[in-house]
């Protein structure tokens, strides 16, 4: 008993010498929203008074087409495509709850039926009354989720790279997640989050490992130390990961395309082919040599895809 005790006593010192030496403190919100969020960022406050960071670029009488980022990534993400897009396209994108400047959820709901109600909230604030809606990961299993919520106020669901099927085979991951899943040193990360960490996770995320450059690794960095996002970040790895059932990908009556990596790591590409059987009518594109993000990877190709396929789909862009 002695001996487990001055175990455990020296276990303790260990941790706080390293938290104490390794600490990687919160950003500053000031000096992060300067930084992320100046214009065409625009704050939108919700009714219990959570404030959404957001971008809405492109003509208002445009089609509407709201995007989802996926887990540790925030709005920018999305850039290659807005630029390729907000002619045509009125394009909005969120940050969402614990992520990049919108920061914790009040009500502490981390879940995807959460994240669903908090976009839900958005839209109506926004007065969107019809819209394509697109998510990557996270926010491609997020997207599933309102689309099984509100069909009548989709127009399509482009997922990408996607969260919500079943996984048949096992994953590469990468660091960031496995760590951020293993308890006791996700407690640890609370506190210690390294640079280095942040791009071997973002260089074992993609396939094209020329989209990681230092202001990517900088701002996802910068961003998950963004007060409350890394607590947010565990509270929500913590949960359990529960895929939609076949009745509930069957349900989804609507457009739907599936785009895929066929080099990702995170979510195999046997989940988006499953993904694409499972819906109705969906349409699968694949992109060889390229990781968990084809709209950072393979931008011009997939945004060009995109376009051709929600103009045969009954959403064509405004005419230059």
């Amino acid at each position: 008993m002695k001996s487990f005790l001055k175990f455990l006593g020296w276990l303790l010192l260990v941790t706080l010498i390293t938290l104490y030496t390794f600490r990687t403190p919160d950003t500053d919100s000031k000096a992060m929203i300067a930084k992320y969020g100046a214009p065409p960022s625009k704050f939108l406050k919700l009714p219990d008074g959570l404030v959404v960071h957001m971008r809405d670029e492109g003509p208002r009488d445009a089609p509407v087409l709201v995007l989802l980022h996926g887990s540790n990534a925030d709005l920018h993400t999305w850039t290659p495509w807005v630029d390729a897009l907000k002619d045509r396209y009125r394009v909005i994108r969120i940050d969402q709850i614990g992520h990049g400047l919108t920061g914790t959820d009040p009500k502490g709901d981390y879940s995807p039926a959460g994240f669903a109600n908090r976009l839900s909230q958005v839209v109506d604030a926004l007065g969107l009354q019809k819209f394509a809606l697109g998510g990557n990961s996270m926010g491609g299993g997020v997207a599933i989720r309102y689309a099984l919520d509100h069909p009548d106020r989709l127009s399509a669901l482009v997922l990408v790279d996607a969260a919500g099927a079943p996984v048949t085979e096992p994953a590469k991951g990468n660091i960031g997640f496995k760590l951020a899943r293993m308890p006791g040193v996700n407690l640890i990360a609370q506190q210690v989050t390294p640079r280095w960490m942040i791009e071997k996770s973002l260089r074992q995320t993609v396939a094209n490992e020329a989209v990681v450059t230092d202001a990517m690794v900088d701002r996802y960095w910068e961003l998950l130390r963004y007060p409350g996002n890394r607590t947010a970040t565990f509270t929500r790895m913590a949960l359990p990961r529960v895929p939609y059932s076949q009745q509930q990908f069957a349900s989804l009556k609507l457009p739907v395309l599936v785009m895929w990596g066929e080099q990702d790591n995170l979510i195999p590409l046997s989940s988006g082919k499953l993904m694409a059987t499972l819906i109705p009518g969906a349409t699968l594109i694949t992109y060889p040599g390229i990781g968990h993000i084809p709209m950072e990877e393979a931008a011009q190709r997939s945004a060009g895809d995109l376009v051709g396929w929600l103009a045969a789909h009954g959403v064509p862009g405004k005419p230059g």
